[in-house]
């Protein structure tokens, strides 16, 4: 797995993020050279409720592509995942999804 950025640090405070209405937002893994297959399913499964098949999929996508949208939703909801899926030494970030 390759290479991934930092926390993605926003200029706005969690209250102005959870404010922005019901703008969705993605849940973004990023690959990396440390996290072994095996852990990243394990922690998609345990974290994000997917299944083991979906997890899978989604593993070889974050390798392959460098990064994937894991789930979408609030920021209230994916908070606490993105949280979870940090303190397992993965990579990830909340974005919003801008919608025209």
């Amino acid at each position: 797995m390759t290479s991934k950025p930092a926390i993605v640090e926003s200029d706005k405070s969690e209250d102005e993020i959870l404010t922005l209405g019901q703008e969705p937002h993605s849940l973004i893994v990023w690959n990396d050279e440390v996290n072994t297959f095996e852990w990243v399913i394990e922690t998609l499964i345990a974290v994000c409720k997917q299944t083991e098949e979906q997890a899978e999929q989604c593993a070889m996508l974050i390798h392959t592509q460098g990064k994937y949208v894991v789930k979408k939703g609030s920021f209230k909801e994916l908070k606490p995942m993105c949280d979870a899926i940090i303190e397992r030494g993965i990579g990830a970030t909340i974005e919003v999804v801008l919608t025209s």
